[in-house]
């Protein structure tokens, strides 16, 4: 147990990357620039095994895997996506109203989404990045994902209307999504989360393509005092960090019998739990117990955090959405699990890490659409426009522009 000053001192809050990556991944970028799809081929048998294949999976399959779905899991899906789209169409920016000055809004054209696969099963990526793609008006979802492709993940593609879905996943993918190939078409914006070489591939293919963030390690920060049920706290902080080692958690309070309550409960627990490695090695690397003082230091240390997650347990949660300025999804009371923010509450669960939340939000369908300033101006407004304009031009040395704009006001056969 750390107090807010000692945890202050000790923690990093630096975006975590192996930095000795970056030579391979830009290699592996390189590769696919200048040989495209036999680029794809070499990596995706190197680090996916010898028989992996890239390939485009045909629609017919995906409507297969669709209709082969465990009735459970497709009425869970099938709902998840409603509320997703329910949430996206509230928060859809509206399109302004036409005036002299206004943007006009205009849905990116093409958007490849990263979907982590392999062994693992994400279907509820899927959902997350297509269908707010899908409100904005996206003419052309591509998901890449690496190969062997869970089923679940092929009938969550189906149901969001995805155009097209290849098998190839890790750098290759990213760089083929950025540059084109002759198989996979270059798009304008990549979404979705990765592994520590996609991150830093999206990194070096930003200004190239479009992308929505630079995904660290997941993390989750719960708030308790008195009143919380420690063994909801205890679970919540376990569901995180069975995401992986590296997940980060943290448990604030300036209760100490409770924090000492939870921690006891969450290492107990762990012992137990199915994944029980991953748990324990991310417990015992990347878990903060933090007392603070007052309710004033925990806000000080969350907003220092600037958590991907943060769950608030206590009599007093509700506030905690208005206090709290960085936070990439806020889940307010005993009731709201941020498990269920991964699924099917509505936002998106493609949110910053790393202390990105002081800077960015997280992903929805505002990223998919872009505007264009419109500027309409009449003879009767130009003259006091051209007023605030000229002097600077003038001061600028910029004299074309002083010329453009005089000679609009009769000035220039005059002089």
């Amino acid at each position: 147990m750390l107090t807010a000053k000692e945890f202050n001192e000790k923690f990093n809050d630096r975006n975590r990357f192996d930095w000795t990556k970056v030579n391979d991944v830009l290699g592996i970028i390189k590769s696919v620039q200048t040989e495209g799809d036999a680029a794809l081929d070499r990596f995706t048998k190197q680090f996916d095994g010898p028989d992996a294949e890239v390939r485009e999976v045909p629609a017919g399959e995906l409507k297969s895997a669709f209709d082969a779905l465990e009735p459970g899991l497709k009425a869970a899906l099938t709902q998840a996506k409603k509320n997703i789209e329910a949430y996206q169409r509230k928060i859809k920016w509206p399109e302004p109203e036409a005036d002299g000055l206004h943007p006009v809004l205009h849905p990116i054209r093409r958007t490849g989404i990263y979907v982590p696969g392999g062994k693992a099963s994400y279907p509820s990526t899927v959902l997350m990045t297509a269908v707010p793609a899908r409100v904005a008006g996206v003419e052309e979802i591509t998901v890449v994902t690496p190969p062997p492709v869970n089923p679940s993940t092929l009938a969550a593609c189906y149901m969001c209307g995805v155009d097209h879905v290849y098998t190839v996943g890790g750098a290759q993918a990213i760089a083929a999504l950025a540059y084109g190939t002759d198989m996979i078409r270059r798009v304008d914006k990549i979404v979705g989360p990765g592994n520590q070489f996609v991150a830093l591939a999206k990194k070096l293919v930003y200004g190239d393509v479009g992308i929505d963030s630079i995904a660290g390690p997941s993390e989750l920060a719960v708030v308790v005092d008195s009143t919380a049920n420690a063994e909801w706290a205890a679970y919540d902080l376990l569901a995180q960090a069975e995401h992986d080692e590296m997940a980060r958690t943290f448990l604030v309070s300036e209760d100490r019998e409770k924090l000492e309550e939870v921690s006891r409960l969450a290492s107990a627990l762990a012992e137990e739990a199915p994944r029980a490695d991953i748990i324990k090695e991310s417990l015992r690397t990347n878990h903060y117990a933090v007392l603070c003082e007052n309710r004033d230091e925990i806000i000080q240390v969350l907003d220092r955090i600037a958590p991907e997650h943060l769950s608030v347990q206590t009599a007093d949660a509700e506030t905690y959405a208005r206090d709290v300025r960085n936070a990439g999804a806020l889940f307010v009371g005993g009731f709201s699990p941020e498990a269920l923010g991964d699924y099917s509450a509505g936002p998106s669960h493609v949110l910053p890490t790393s202390g990105n939340a002081r800077f960015q939000s997280g992903l929805s369908v505002n990223d998919f659409l872009k505007t264009n300033a419109v500027i309409r101006v009449t003879e009767e407004s130009y003259p006091a426009l051209a007023s605030a304009a000229l002097p600077i031009a003038k001061s600028e040395q910029l004299h074309a522009h002083a010329a453009s704009i005089e000679v609009r006001l009769g000035k220039r056969g005059n002089e």
